[in-house]
């Protein structure tokens, strides 16, 4: 049998015109540096106002920031001194608060939905009602607990209080926790769950074995996001939690917490009382944004 011919490359005219390294003169290039500066551009004005924002508080309120304002109460309107320290209490324990109630209640309603349901009309009436309260404006929720809550006296005929503040503000963490429960649990090989079934273990030691600590980054990552949004929340407070200028008494008085102090001092005419809104505002950002970092530190632990 005769020996193929050897192939041989000739070099077209096409590639004499069209060099292989980046020419700028060329009219596709040229509109890709157009539309990649128009995408950037559009890009920063995105961020613009989150850098504003923070330079603005951090130049405000940052200045403002010592040991005694953050652990002295808030003085009377129109007298110097005094501090947050009992807001910042407020916004620690309102969330604590917050937080018991809607970690259990969400991870385990994303459990039900990714390893028990068997997508029937009733997971998808959960889920479709799990993304309209992600949603539903959180003054809603302030207006709902006031109602339920608040006004019936439920806890030892008290109305406003952290208690209720705390249902509020879970109110709100639930769907953030639900969704991110059952989307990291998607995430977990489905081999994983065979293999335990495999060796003989049941359906709620692979979930409590295999599953949950297999998607415990995404898990906790959801949690630290909710907890960074409910933190922040105002409206459901201003319904429930109400404010108070005393250390807080209990989980069953009106408490203060940041976010409302910043919405009372900043419409008062005293130069204190706006100095320490710009103060809250200050500890309020540091505090979300730490909460942020931490979740992106905790969502890089899953790809190391």
């Amino acid at each position: 049998m005769a020996n193929p011919a050897p192939i041989t490359y000739a070099t077209s005219a096409l590639f004499d015109r069209r060099p292989l390294h980046f020419d700028p003169s060329l009219r596709r290039n040229r509109f890709n540096l157009l539309f990649t500066t128009i995408a950037g551009v559009f890009a920063a004005i995105a961020v613009l106002p989150l850098v504003l924002v923070l330079v603005h508080v951090l130049v405000q309120g940052g200045r403002l920031i010592s040991f005694g304002m953050l652990s002295q109460l808030p003085p009377p309107p129109g007298l110097d001194g005094g501090g947050i320290g009992n807001a910042i209490l407020g916004t620690i324990l309102v969330t604590l608060i917050a937080s018991l109630i809607a970690i259990p209640v969400g991870v385990g309603g994303g459990v039900y939905l990714s390893e028990y349901s068997s997508r029937g009309w009733f997971a998808q009436f959960v889920g479709f009602g799990n993304d309209v309260l992600a949603g539903v404006p959180s003054i809603i929720a302030g207006v709902f607990v006031y109602g339920v809550v608040v006004t019936t006296r439920i806890f030892f005929d008290q109305s406003y209080s952290a208690m209720a503040g705390g249902i509020a503000l879970a109110v709100l963490m639930l769907p953030t926790v639900i969704k991110t429960t059952d989307e990291g649990l998607k995430l977990v090989p489905q081999e994983l769950r065979w293999g335990a079934y495999g060796v003989g273990a049941s359906k709620f030691v692979t979930v409590t074995r295999i599953t949950l600590p297999s998607a415990f980054t995404p898990i906790a990552t959801g949690v630290v996001l909710a907890i960074a949004r409910a933190a922040g929340e105002t409206a459901p407070l201003i319904f429930t939690a109400l404010f108070s200028p005393f250390w807080p008494e209990g989980v069953f008085s009106p408490i203060a917490t940041m976010s409302v102090l910043i919405f009372n001092f900043a419409i008062m005419p005293y130069e204190v009382q706006n100095a320490l809104a710009w103060a809250a505002s200050f500890v309020l950002v540091m505090m979300i944004l730490g909460a942020n970092l931490l979740a992106r530190w905790i969502s890089r632990m899953a790809k190391v």
